[in-house]
């Protein structure tokens, strides 16, 4: 296969997968959280610990702003910060119980409406889908060296 041919179909794969994320997440409320931060809270739900410095880079945010963010949610008890063993200077942030519990909601009403989307799929398709998942995740968004 052509490798220009192969980038623009997955130009136009990741265009989808923004879409569908967009219209599975969508109108996903929870109380008094603007959609900045609960994207903040996705990626940390799924990624803990991280840095700030990751999800500002992860969320193309300054620093600036996502420890505003971050604070912001540590007040809420949504999220906590726990320093590095080894070098005190850095932090990473996680989920608090709190904070699991609503990502825990958040997911079941995503959870909800991706089993719709694939409500009519044979057993051999969900395989297919999987199949795919790990390919595409082990060779392009977590390749290994």
């Amino acid at each position: 296969m052509d490798k220009k041919e192969l980038f623009n179909q997955f130009v136009a794969f990741t265009t989808a997968v923004h879409q569908v994320t967009h219209e599975l997440t969508q109108n996903v409320k929870i109380d008094n959280i603007t959609p900045v931060q609960y994207k903040i809270l996705e990626y940390i739900k799924v990624s803990q610990p991280v840095t700030p410095t990751e999800i500002s880079d992860c969320q193309h945010m300054s620093l600036p702003n996502t420890s505003r963010e971050l604070r912001k949610l540590q007040e809420r008890k949504l999220i906590e910060k726990i320093s590095d063993t080894e070098d005190r200077r850095k932090h990473y942030v996680c989920l608090t119980e709190d904070g699991e519990k609503i990502m825990g909601e958040a997911f079941a009403c995503i959870e909800a409406r991706f089993q719709q989307l694939i409500q009519h799929a044979s057993k051999k398709d969900l395989e297919d889908i999987n199949y795919a998942l790990n390919i595409l995740d082990e060779k392009v968004f977590n390749p290994k060296s």
